[in-house]
């Protein structure tokens, strides 16, 4: 592969704060709530997560590229991130089983991307100032045009995004003649969780994300799944989503939410949402089972979490697990049907698999309300 010139780049955050560095070769501009994940690897899988819509990714690993890319770690139809910001990007890898680089990758999906930054300083920012808007370009723009632009950068509080990566039309996943059916709306839904469930004897169809009840129990499911996704819950609102959420509650199927889904159980059963300082991104995150008293670490994807409060003196609903970081809530159920949620990601792509028991819970929930029909 032919050298590539490093050409000058730069941050630009919200607040007027700017960081140097290099073109990783790739000309152009990219706006997004800059954010920073801690995973050491997995970056393909991070990459391509539809819950990154619209963010510009920090990476605090040293390294991005070492190990090149394989499609078996691709999380959707491609790429999602707005834009990279990393220490050292490598042109080669040494992985031997890799089908490629990661900047042709980058290059096929016009991918903005810029090395040579001091992400531990950045890193370090950001969480003593919070997320936010940010633009990084690598085609010479200057710092006034550039603040300029990111002027009209729309906030992620109140941004509606999962109607942009959801499916357009309805697909299956797995065997048909799985002993388990599962219906799951898709606010931008993790390729792995589908291999997770299909790994479990379940047959999925996944629906686009404002499918109606009905559409939903045509399919004839033995559970709900909601779906991880992008943006502000509670701009789903807007749309009709969460009142579909409360009659598939009513419905007395099991449910289960992942991410974006626990957060719509929480608002369809009116507890509300907020946006976190700078959020829970990486693989490395401690959790508690206040059920069990067990700890897990885990893999988090997430800027918006439930208010703790209201959970805890809801009727309905309970906590089921904690981040042992901040306190805030990672899990919860519901006491009077077979509905529960977390905040993380059990899948766990990337990640370690301690929380991987939750699909065999929904799975037991699906068998015991098989039976009891």
């Amino acid at each position: 592969m032919e050298y590539i010139k490093r050409e000058n780049a730069v941050i630009v955050l919200n607040d007027g704060t700017v960081f140097y560095g290099k073109s990783v070769g790739i000309k152009g501009t990219a706006f997004g709530e800059i954010c920073f994940n801690t995973g050491m690897t997995g970056y393909q899988e991070i990459f391509t997560d539809p819950s990154y819509f619209g963010q510009i990714m920090l990476a605090t690993t040293a390294h991005i590229g070492n190990y090149g890319v394989n499609q078996d770690e691709v999380d959707s139809d491609g790429i999602k991130i707005a834009g990279l910001v990393c220490k050292n990007f490598s042109q080669y890898h040494s992985r031997p089983n890799s089908e490629g680089n990661l900047f042709e990758y980058f290059e096929k999906h016009n991918l903005i991307a810029i090395s040579d930054v001091d992400t531990r300083a950045l890193t370090a920012y950001i969480r003593d100032n919070g997320a936010m808007n940010a633009v990084i370009s690598t085609d010479g723009k200057s710092i006034e045009e550039l603040k300029t632009l990111l002027n009209d950068v729309p906030s992620m509080a109140g941004l509606e995004l999962a109607s942009k990566v959801s499916t357009k039309e309805a697909y299956t996943f797995g065997d048909e003649q799985a002993t388990y059916r599962v219906a799951a709306l898709d606010f931008g839904i993790k390729t792995n969780i589908l291999r997770c469930f299909a790994e479990r004897d379940c047959y999925v169809k996944v629906f686009p994300y404002n499918t109606s009840l009905k559409e939903l129990l045509e399919f004839n499911p033995d559970g709900i799944f909601l779906s991880n996704g992008p943006g502000d819950p509670s701009a789903l609102g807007k749309l009709g989503v969460l009142e579909t959420v409360q009659e598939i509650i009513d419905s007395e199927k099991p449910v289960f939410g992942i991410c974006l889904g626990h957060q719509l159980i929480g608002l369809s059963q009116g507890v509300s949402t907020f946006k976190m300082f700078s959020g829970h991104r990486g693989v490395n995150h401690p959790i508690l089972n206040t059920i069990t008293g067990r700890g897990e670490i885990t893999s988090q994807n997430h800027g918006f979490a439930v208010n703790k409060e209201e959970v805890s003196k809801h009727s309905t609903l309970e906590i089921s697990h904690l981040h042992l970081n901040d306190g805030t809530v990672a899990g919860m159920r519901m006491k009077d049907k077979d509905v529960f949620s977390v905040q993380y990601h059990p899948e766990s792509s990337p990640g370690p698999h301690d929380s991987r028991y939750l699909f065999d819970e929904f799975v037991s929930n699906m068998k015991k309300y098989k039976v009891a029909i």
